[in-house]
């Protein structure tokens, strides 16, 4: 079966970057991770993303650049990792069924949370310093 395409939203501010516990619907519902979702047919990553960003948390974001990819570890999704900087006010309203925490935490931090997906580890500690 062909894989899925998928993105992952890198959003920072000053040295923290924005991190969700998954909700109640979510698949892998209580593990830690940067926002993500899965593309819509026809949609390009970055629509994606912009769609993706509103959708769990209410923030309004542009896309910055590509930085990694990655899979899930079921080999289910390419994960596309990009960058993205906030367009609007700044105000994190999340849907209740996808995310059930919000944080704004350090690489470090990040790191100590658990359950976390071994591929955001993985970006945590080799991408995102060299960001």
């Amino acid at each position: 079966m062909a894989q899925r395409e998928a993105i992952v939203a890198v959003l920072r501010r000053a040295d923290r970057v924005l991190v969700i516990r998954r909700g109640p619907d979510s698949a892998r519902s209580g593990y830690w991770a940067p926002l993500s979702g899965k593309l819509e047919p026809g949609e390009t990553q970055e629509e994606a993303l912009v769609r993706e960003v509103h959708e769990e948390v209410g923030l309004a974001v542009s896309p910055l650049a590509k930085v990694w990819q990655s899979e899930t570890d079921d080999g289910t999704f390419r994960l596309h990792w990009w960058t993205a900087t906030e367009t609007g006010n700044g105000t994190i309203v999340p849907d209740p069924g996808e995310v059930s925490e919000v944080r704004w935490v350090t690489p470090a931090e990040f790191l100590t949370m658990t359950p976390l997906f071994d591929a955001d580890r993985e970006f945590f500690e080799r991408v995102l310093p060299n960001l």
